[in-house]
């Protein structure tokens, strides 16, 4: 018998040391942790590689003395 079926509180303890799937909010598995597969770990993935996930900069004002030498001091 394992310790997760004779004990219910450490079965409850394992869903939230393992949190839920940020993709599809099943339970996430050791195994692809945080995601619950490997499909919504690649979902993820290809996000991040797709720019979705994207975090927005502030625009430096660039001019055309610094292209040309970003040594000079101003």
């Amino acid at each position: 018998m394992s310790d997760s079926a004779s004990n219910p509180d450490k079965k409850s303890a394992d869903i939230v040391m393992l949190g839920r799937c940020p993709m599809c909010k099943k339970r996430a598995t050791l195994e692809y942790r945080p995601f619950c597969s490997k499909r919504c770990a690649d979902l993820d993935l290809a996000k991040w590689i797709g720019g979705s996930y994207a975090i927005p900069a502030e625009e430096a004002d660039i001019t055309e003395l610094d292209v040309m030498d970003p040594t000079l001091e101003r």
